[in-house]
């Protein structure tokens, strides 16, 4: 009798802990393959690279390819071919495809600010200095040249004072041209901006605090995978939220994970990162905001993409809404409020 109480409650416990996660992979059912593209090397994807090292997606009958494809238009291409499933990277570098007609769309946005420090030249010491030099950006009307922008009219100055100087390159070419006083000041992301304090040069706005509507990392895929699979595209996004779960919980592998791809060893550029990315700009409900999708799609059409979809058509908030209605996040999370 009493092998039979225990039997009964551990069947209950099986059949509730599947109730509250549906999405983990089954016994005996066969993992599914599929390859995922990343267009850049950040702290910013440490969600991604975590959920990797540490065997989440696997958790969730997902054999994850990791592929490398350089641009994130080329990476576009690739996840509306099929040839890759799934694309993970910053919003602002996909919406203006997306909105240009590439049949794909974002499911879930887990960093939902701005990471951005601007740094600037050791004789640069407040925004208000920056009267009289240059700002080096990749190239006319694009993020960085947008938000340099917005950084000096925060601060009273007009772009006859300060230069908004288009250099192109990506981030650490651009921080060597601020070495060489071609420009005096830049954006960047963690790590890079402990770089630049161990270089001497000073963090002189955090762009954090402009409270501006932006999506940074975001998972999308394309048309095929939400048309014929649409399982496994919410396994994904639930295995993609237990990333955030684990990230915030296990500081010292994410910041391994970190360091792994990005070959960062220096510990506080890698807290640096941690503090950003699993922090200060996470968003636990990964939802897809709107209104920023809007913001960028006007932004898009005013540099001369031209438009071919509606801001709604270039996201699907359902996955992420399931994990709610499923009682995934609220298991996950527990007694916490992940609505934070």
């Amino acid at each position: 009798m009493k092998q039979l109480v225990i039997f009964a409650f551990l069947v209950v416990l099986f059949e509730a802990s599947a109730a509250a996660n549906p999405y983990l992979l089954k016994p005996g059912e066969p993992p599914t393959k599929l390859r995922v593209a990343t267009s850049a090397v950040t702290g910013g994807f440490v969600h991604f690279y975590s959920g990797l090292d540490y065997g989440i997606f696997e958790k969730y009958g997902l054999k994850c390819e990791h592929v490398y494809i350089r641009g994130q238009s080329p990476a576009l291409a690739a996840l509306a071919n099929d040839q890759v499933q799934f694309n993970y990277g910053a919003a602002d570098g996909s919406l203006p495809g997306l909105a240009a007609g590439v049949e794909a769309k974002f499911v879930a946005s887990p960093l939902v600010k701005l990471p951005y420090v601007m740094v600037a030249r050791k004789e640069i010491r407040r925004p208000e200095d920056l009267k009289g030099k240059s700002i080096g950006v990749t190239r006319p009307g694009d993020l960085s040249a947008r938000l340099s922008r917005q950084v000096v009219r925060k601060f009273g100055l007009t772009t006859d004072e300060v230069t908004i100087h288009p250099i192109g390159g990506s981030q650490t070419e651009r921080y060597q041209a601020m070495v060489g006083n071609v420009v005096q000041a830049i954006l960047v992301t963690p790590p890079l901006d402990i770089r630049a304090k161990s270089d001497g040069f000073n963090i002189i706005y955090r762009l954090i605090d402009l409270e501006i509507p932006f999506i940074y990392s975001s998972l999308i895929t394309n048309y095929k995978m939400l048309r014929e699979r649409p399982e496994i595209v919410q396994r994904m996004v639930a295995a993609l939220a237990e990333t955030v779960y684990f990230v915030e919980k296990n500081p010292d592998k994410a910041k391994a994970a970190i360091a792994k791809a990005m070959r960062v060893k220096d510990e506080e550029a890698l807290q640096s990162s941690y503090n950003v990315y699993a922090k200060e700009i996470v968003d636990r409900t990964m939802v897809v905001p709107g209104k920023s999708v809007s913001e960028a799609v006007d932004i898009a059409r005013e540099t001369g993409t031209l438009v071919r979809r509606k801001p709604e058509e270039l996201y699907d908030n359902s996955f992420v809404n399931n994990l709610e209605k499923s009682g995934f996040l609220k298991e996950l999370w527990g007694t916490e409020n992940y609505r934070r």
